[in-house]
């Protein structure tokens, strides 16, 4: 099935400046423009829009532009709007923007469909074909669209730098005149994509780093990176959904796991948490009882701090001591290195974005995976089999298809987003 819309006149690509408190980042930056204008694509970005990721607005009227000061303007003119937050993603400013939305119009972003899905009604009842993209679908076609993978890579690593900061040690060994100097040691508890890229980052510190997950089929993946596996002596059964992804485990397990991970944490200086299940909330992995078992000055960074915790004693957005152990419940990281982080993001959603055009017009093919699973609102109703479902609204004829959502997915800790992840 496929509509497509007709145009004269080139589509406009609105970019507005991000309104959720503490984002930085940018839904496309300068390099990303080469590419729309092949396909004949026209962008307006809100005046400041790049400014705090490093973009100023001098760089995007140089690579083709144009610079709109009036953000309700911006909207106006814009046939598909490119947000890095919107709707629930960004739930105390994103109404303002609903506000300036028109019937007709598409938007694309991260909008946290499966916590938030309530928030997409207002989008849906203004006619706005918006799209999320943390649905995309776990398929090889989609890698260079995976904005969740690509903030999970961001947040590895900034969880990593937080810890080395924190921590009153240094990771590396070091052979000084002063004698030798022990190097730290750090566990990864999870082993997707954040969990991945945090071992690499501890481990080019020079620190001891140990990895963990439910998962035996990424033992390779953490030694490759030079992390040595953990292994618990736990019945994980068939423990992968399709696409690698952990699935969510039962309580029992988590039960077992955790008494079993008690000396583990204990033995190590800094503990970096990534395990997040979409849509659901972060199961608790290290509990007050490890924490204190901790030494005195040792840290733990949970990145699943917006979906709960992996850690019992975590707060979201604050750092606490317990017991003497500093406990970082970081929220959307990938903000944090904005400049990087935008240029991955617009990668993404620039691609998805091409993905939609068919000579210069919109094209949305129902029978590309990509386009019905990110589909959420369309015509006046929420299309998306999941978030209908979440809200308890039944099935649409035909229902579209949609990927598995009971998966633990270790590596999208973000933004947020997946909010992120921690988008």
């Amino acid at each position: 099935m496929t509509d497509s819309t007709s145009a004269s006149s080139p589509l406009i690509i609105g970019v507005p400046k991000e309104t959720c408190p503490g984002e930085q980042r940018v839904a496309l930056v300068p390099a990303s423009l080469k590419a729309l204008a092949k396909a004949n694509l026209k962008v307006q970005f809100e005046a400041g829009a790049g400014e705090a990721a490093g973009f100023p607005d001098s760089e995007y009227t140089a690579a083709g532009a144009t610079i709109q000061p009036s953000r309700q303007q911006l909207f106006a003119d814009a046939d598909v709007v490119l947000q890095v937050r919107a709707c629930g993603a960004n739930p105390d400013c994103g109404g303002a923007d609903i506000e300036l939305l028109k019937s007709g119009q598409t938007l694309i972003s991260t909008s946290d469909p499966l916590s938030e899905a309530a928030s997409l009604k207002p989008l849906a009842e203004k006619g706005v074909t918006g799209f999320a993209l943390e649905l995309l679908p776990r398929i090889t076609r989609a890698q260079s669209m995976d904005i969740l993978s690509s903030m999970a890579t961001v947040a590895g690593y900034k969880a990593v730098m937080i810890a080395a900061n924190a921590l009153p040690r240094m990771f590396p060994m070091m052979m000084t005149a002063a004698g030798t100097v022990k190097p730290a040691k750090v566990l990864v508890v999870g082993a997707g994509v954040a969990g991945l890229q945090a071992i690499s980052a501890a481990k080019r510190l020079g620190a001891i780093v140990f990895g963990y997950d439910i998962r035996p089929a990424v033992k390779e993946q953490v030694e490759s990176l030079g992390g040595k596996f953990v292994e618990l002596e736990l019945e994980t059964g068939s423990s992968e959904q399709s696409g690698g992804y952990a699935k969510e485990m039962g309580e029992d397990f988590y039960r077992k796991q955790r008494e079993l991970m008690t000396k583990v944490v204990a033995d190590c200086d800094a503990v970096i948490t990534t395990a997040a299940i979409p849509g659901k909330t972060a199961p608790v992995l290290v509990t007050k009882d490890m924490v204190e078992a901790m030494k005195p000055g040792s840290v733990v960074v949970d990145l699943a701090a917006e979906r709960g915790g992996n850690c019992e004693v975590t707060e979201s957005g604050k750092t606490i001591c317990h017991n003497g152990v500093e406990v970082h419940g970081p929220t959307n990281l990938p903000a944090t290195i904005p400049y990087h982080a935008s240029e991955m993001f617009a990668k993404n959603i620039s691609t998805f974005l091409l993905n939609l055009v068919d000579d210069g017009k919109l094209n949305i093919d129902l029978d590309d995976e990509i386009i019905r699973d990110t589909l959420v609102t369309r015509d006046g109703e929420i299309v998306n089999g999941r978030v209908r479902e979440i809200l308890g609204l039944p099935p649409l004829t035909p229902q579209p298809v949609a990927a598995d959502s009971n998966s633990t997915d270790l590596a999208d800790s973000t933004d947020d987003s997946a909010k992120e992840s921690s988008t």
